[in-house]
């Protein structure tokens, strides 16, 4: 079972920067890959990024590519999100998700709680 925590959202204007983190426990967290999706209020959750257990391979929405960048660190059990030119459309409560190398819900197996990224104009 692994729990995972994320940290590190908040209010930002537009054009600005935010890392979220995501912090793991419970299991080996080198054996998953690891996923940020989001769910902004009246919509559906959606796909973000991924990051590969070993950190060699990521994706991202077209949304957000060239602007977000996920990475980890395998001896800390930590995946982050380093969001910048933020945009109001990027506000949402983001979540960390451990699983399959997927930009579909259904490859992860464990969630977090969220954290929630407003974006003012």
């Amino acid at each position: 079972q692994v729990q995972l925590v994320e940290s590190g959202g908040g209010l930002v204007q537009a054009g600005g920067s935010l890392r979220l983190s995501c912090a793991a426990s419970g299991g080996t967290f080198s054996a998953y890959d690891m996923g940020w999706f989001r769910q902004a209020p009246g919509k559906e959750r959606e796909f973000v990024a991924v990051i590969r257990w070993s950190g060699g391979r990521t994706d991202y929405a077209d949304s957000v590519k060239g602007r977000f960048t996920i990475s980890r660190d395998n001896a800390k059990n930590v995946v982050y999100l380093q969001m910048n030119s933020l945009k109001p459309e990027d506000t949402a409560v983001y979540y960390c998700a451990a699983g399959s190398y997927s930009s579909s819900l259904h490859g992860y197996d464990y969630w977090g709680q969220g954290t929630q990224v407003t974006v003012s104009s």
